[in-house]
């Protein structure tokens, strides 16, 4: 029998529009869950430039602000097990789709809502984006060269590590609830809630050190040689975290400077270190250190390119690099499922669909008549 995913025999209707609720919903759909993403198509225009997070899902069209439009949403709704949603605090109410109508109809729904600040606090009516919520949240403040502005990171880590996986978290917590209390649950996801949790290591150590995270320049950012990144001689980068001082003393020994070896945190001659190492790693290649340091113990790698990642051996080997064929023949490489399960693994089984593509599939399956949905995409509803 093929393997299903251990989210199948889920429904999850997403809400939800750009990248924390659609990387939340893929994430359940690469494990099984059906999936329907739903949109009003005025967005058309707008979708494609994260097409990749729709994998594995069905895409309808439906405009919430029509009557008939609701009372469709609602029937799926009663159906359903899941519901996701990331519009502003008090929309879906007034839409009349909102937990507390939902759950009246189907009392075993779990509903979550991805926001920036939350349904609740000063700030819940506050727009927002990615760097706004690390921002305010003290995440932003330690991202960037020392002496320097905050750097905007490469990669959206309050939308996807904020409020996407915290919103996996809560939808499955809520779930294993819905076992034992027979009952769905409200989930509230802040995004800069999450990105704040990320401080919980810098908060530790300023508590045990007594000293405030500065920018590039605390226990495991920069302050010390072990935990830095170097410049090779032809100007790549590779990483050491030897935080662990037997790691410490290996790379001391390579270098023949054993008198480093318990200086490792010292900061009266913390200035001297970095100087002897960086001169030290400007000395080869990135390859050929690559070959030097291969068989040490030290906490070292190779600062990648995303296209080099892509094409490492190891996430190969891994199957985080997946080949995703469109319905048209042509292939693209995709990211594979970082979740790896002995019984029920998560899969990429189809390619994002087009916008609206499923419409009239799904509602069909929900059980309505090619005459009604006929109807409905005369007068606008689909």
């Amino acid at each position: 029998m093929t393997n299903k995913g251990a989210l199948a025999g889920l429904t999850v209707l997403d809400l939800s529009r750009l990248l924390p609720g659609p990387f939340c919903s893929m994430i359940l759909s690469d494990h099984g869950a059906r999936v329907i993403a739903i949109e009003d198509k005025r967005f058309a225009s707008e979708a494609g430039a994260n097409a990749g997070v729709y994998r594995n899902k069905k895409h309808m069209t439906l405009n919430l602000k029509k009557e008939t439009g609701r009372k469709i949403f609602l029937e799926m709704a009663r159906q359903a097990d899941i519901i996701l949603e990331g519009f502003r605090p008090g929309v879906t109410r007034r839409l009349g789709v909102d937990y507390d109508t939902v759950s009246q109809i189907n009392p075993k729904i779990i509903y979550c809502s991805i926001t920036g600040y939350g349904q609740t606090g000063p700030y819940r009516d506050t727009v927002g984006h990615d760097v706004n919520y690390l921002s305010i949240a003290g995440v932003l403040d330690l991202i960037g060269v020392k002496d320097g502005p905050p750097c905007i990171p490469g990669i959206q880590i309050a939308d996807m590590a904020g409020g996407a996986l915290y919103a996996v978290v809560g939808i499955l917590m809520a779930l294993h609830a819905r076992q034992t209390t027979g009952r769905g649950q409200y989930i509230d996801i802040s995004m800069t809630d999450g990105s704040m949790s990320l401080l919980t290591l810098v908060l530790s150590l300023t508590n045990l050190t007594g000293r405030p995270a500065r920018r590039s320049d605390s226990f495991l950012s920069h302050r010390y040689a072990c935990y830095h990144v170097y410049e090779t001689a032809d100007h790549r980068y590779l990483s050491i975290g030897a935080v662990e001082n037997r790691f410490w003393k290996t790379i001391c020994d390579y270098f023949n400077v054993p008198e480093y070896i318990p200086l490792q945190y010292d900061e009266a001659r913390r200035q001297e270190i970095f100087d002897f190492m960086e001169n030290q790693f400007r000395q080869k290649t990135l390859s050929e250190w690559e070959l030097e340091l291969a068989d040490l113990e030290i906490c070292w790698a190779p600062v990648r390119t995303v296209d080099e990642a892509m094409a490492s051996e190891l996430f190969k080997a891994r199957e985080m690099v997946v080949e995703i064929r469109d319905d048209k023949g042509h292939d693209s490489k995709g990211i594979g499922t970082p979740v790896k399960l002995s019984d029920t693994p998560g899969s990429v089984r189809t390619p994002p669909p087009g916008f609206g593509e499923n419409t009239k599939e799904i509602l069909r399956s929900f059980g309505y008549s090619n005459d009604s949905i006929k109807e409905w995409e005369a007068s606008g509803v689909i």
